[in-house]
């Protein structure tokens, strides 16, 4: 074997029963988002029947293709983890998927229909994605590297509330008088006539001087 370090091979096992060689000098492997894109700013999401959240990549500079993935979203507002991936009939998320899978689908809705043990939080979420080695797993050229690059956030949908019963909880006295339109008449009128009732008593006292 040469001592060139452009030709050193390290042997990787894949399964039980098969190995292959991988350069020394060869990169850790991973993945790129492609969906929604690296690039762009944090996506919302909609916690609601029939929305589904599609996250899809593509494998980089893998020599060992792995046995499987794991696709979870953690929470840091409750410290919390959840299973991302399609519904299977049992009402089971099934978030390890084959490792050369390059998408994953998930409905945060169903996941809460099927008896969640907790509740997903409308919160911001980071999406990881790992293989069968872990979420602590080391770097290793040519084999896939822990993936935690993506925030999205999750909300739930307002119900409808109609105009005479919504409540400004946030606004303050004139904001409020501002948004109520008879109110608004009664106050301009009260100011008109005060106003007016000024000018009439102005005038009175100029013309009896």
């Amino acid at each position: 074997m040469s001592s060139n370090s452009n030709t050193r091979q390290a042997t990787a096992t894949a399964t039980g029963t098969n190995t292959m060689s991988i350069p020394q000098t060869a990169a850790a492997g991973g993945l790129t988002m492609t969906q929604p894109p690296a690039s762009a700013s944090a996506s919302y999401y909609k916690i609601a029947a029939s929305n589904y959240v599609t996250f899809g990549w593509n494998l980089t500079s893998l020599y060992l293709t792995p046995t499987s993935l794991t696709v979870v979203a953690s929470c840091s507002q409750n410290g919390n983890t959840y299973p991302v991936g399609p519904t299977n009939a049992a009402g089971e998320v099934e978030n390890v998927i084959p490792g050369s899978s390059t998408q994953v689908i998930w409905s945060p809705f169903e996941y809460e229909q099927n008896g969640a043990n907790v509740p997903l939080a409308a919160a911001t979420y980071r999406l990881q994605i790992y293989d069968e080695r872990g979420p602590t797993a080391a770097q290793a050229g040519g084999r896939f590297s822990p993936y935690s690059g993506m925030e999205f956030a999750l909300y739930r949908p307002q119900a409808y509330t109609p105009l005479p019963e919504w409540n400004c909880v946030n606004c303050n006295s004139a904001t409020k008088l501002a948004m109520n339109p008879m109110a608004l008449m009664l106050f301009t009128s009260l100011i008109m006539l005060v106003s007016g009732w000024g000018l009439i008593g102005g005038a009175g006292r100029r013309n009896r001087a």
